[in-house]
């Protein structure tokens, strides 16, 4: 680590003043670093500085805002922001990546709606947990960095260490982004911002004969393949909020998220989605949703005819459907093992999802015993369909690609929930296990099997929170 260095280079705090607040993160009393990412910091060329992670030091370079943004909550349109973050800057890593380095639990800003700005040790945890274990799964995700004890409580149901997470993002522009600028700015001002997140994500469609039709094309393909790889690992978001999707396609905001234990489409964690609007089943259909949202931002740049802008849009949010079912349905193949199309593929796969749900079947688990060459007793006229369907193909080759596709292990709901307690009580020892568990998720070593372990069924109503 000593070639790290701080190497800001601040370009959204150049977007006009309406899009953020300049805004110093909160000192805190006695930040003790809980957590820290060695490997993601020496890819990134970032120093280990305890006292930046924690708010109390801003490094040279750095200009630290909270951004302004809206969004739709369970359907809801509100102003909101980042009530409880701050942005200290952007890093560029020797390798000319640009991330943004924020502070999530800094303090109040502007936009923190009444809250403390705060956030408790467990959700920042949580977020660490999960956020490092998609990444390893091969999904685009926002990373984690760091995670701070701020020596401070935080009051929630009851008394909780304070924490502050540092998170490492592509960027935190939202399709909440748009809709506030698309409701409180000028078209001027949402021109400028679309064509900032061009030049900082799509930098190829800049010169296209109509770049932001390009760019709704580009947001609608990276969500559809990165929700098709949410449904293949059995993740469940929890709070698909138009200001939870990243516009650079990777997973963002971790709160009442989990892993689905048995398959059951139905599946809901968040205890405050009482109507099952983001369940698991809804994901692609709130997606799709959403980028309505995104593309209705868009209207007046796609064209000046109102009604041929419409019509535009209304094609590329459409196409989102097609291009997910091939993501997810290619998926499913790999899963499977499946090296040519066909098209009872999706018979085959329909009929093993509904004897999966029929008999509340670990979805994990399934691929994973599949993958091993086991047999579950309940499926064995459906295995031997599928022994006939790849019947002809090389079977080291079959079981060698369906391994690279199905992960042995998950962050299974119940030894997160065990590592965050035993964290909050001054013990790190079974996180480490965990995240050293949850770090190569395709390795079928010996050391994971506990982890492939699915929970008793008195464990299985499980219920996620904000965190907030």
């Amino acid at each position: 680590m000593n070639n790290t260095k701080w190497n800001f280079d601040n370009t959204y705090a150049k977007l006009p003043n309406i899009f953020f607040t300049r805004q110093h993160p909160a000192a805190v009393a006695t930040p003790q670093l809980v957590e820290f990412n060695h490997k993601l910091a020496n890819e990134l060329g970032i120093p280990c500085e305890p006292e930046v992670f924690a708010g109390n030091c801003i490094p040279c370079g750095a200009e630290p805002i909270s951004q302004a943004y809206a969004g739709h909550q369970f359907g809801h349109f509100n102003m909101l922001g980042d009530g409880r973050a701050v942005l200290i800057g952007e890093h560029i890593s020797p390798c000319g990546k640009r991330f943004d380095i924020q502070l999530k639990g800094s303090g109040r800003t502007p936009y923190s709606r009444g809250g403390d700005g705060r956030a408790a040790l467990g959700p920042m945890l949580r977020e660490y947990i999960i956020s490092e274990a998609m990444h390893s799964l091969g999904i685009p995700t926002t990373r984690s960095l760091a995670v701070i004890e701020t020596g401070e409580p935080v009051i929630r149901e009851r008394k909780l260490p304070g924490a502050i997470l540092t998170r490492i993002a592509a960027s935190h522009i939202r399709v909440g982004t748009f809709e506030y600028a698309a409701h409180f700015s000028t078209i001027d001002d949402l021109r400028t911002l679309a064509d900032y997140t061009i030049i900082r994500h799509f930098p190829l469609i800049e010169s296209a004969d109509n770049k932001y039709i390009e760019l709704l094309k580009e947001v609608v393909k990276r969500q559809a393949a990165l929700i098709a790889k949410w449904q293949l690992v059995g993740f469940v978001h929890g709070v698909m909020n138009t200001d939870n999707m990243a516009i650079s396609g990777e997973t963002i905001d971790y709160g009442p998220c989990a892993f689905m234990d048995a398959y059951n489409p139905d599946t809901v964690f968040s205890s405050i989605d009482t109507h099952g609007r983001y369940a698991y089943k809804n994901q692609p259909k709130m997606a799709m949703w959403n980028l309505a949202r995104f593309a209705e931002t868009l209207l007046p740049l796609l064209h000046e005819d109102k009604n041929k802008a419409v019509k535009l849009a209304q094609t590329e949010v459409e196409n989102f459907k097609p291009i997910y079912e091939n993501y997810w349905l290619d998926g499913m193949r790999t899963k499977l093992g499946l090296a040519e199309k066909r098209a009872e593929d999706e018979l085959l796969i329909a009929d093993l999802l509904q004897k999966m749900e029929a008999s509340s079947a670990d979805y994990t688990n399934t691929f994973r015993s599949l993958t091993v060459g086991e047999i579950d007793k309940r499926f064995v006229n459906w295995h031997k369909r599928w022994q006939a369907r790849v019947s002809g193909q090389d079977k080291t080759e079959t079981a060698e690609h369906m391994k690279r596709n199905n992960p042995c292990v998950i962050p299974r709901n119940y030894f997160v929930e065990e590592a965050l307690a035993a964290a909050e009580n001054g013990d790190l020892k079974p996180m480490e296990r965990l995240l050293g568990a949850l770090g190569n998720p395709y390795a079928y070593t010996p050391e994971q099997d506990k982890y492939t372990q699915p929970p008793t069924q008195t464990s299985c109503n499980y219920k996620t929170f904000c965190g907030t």
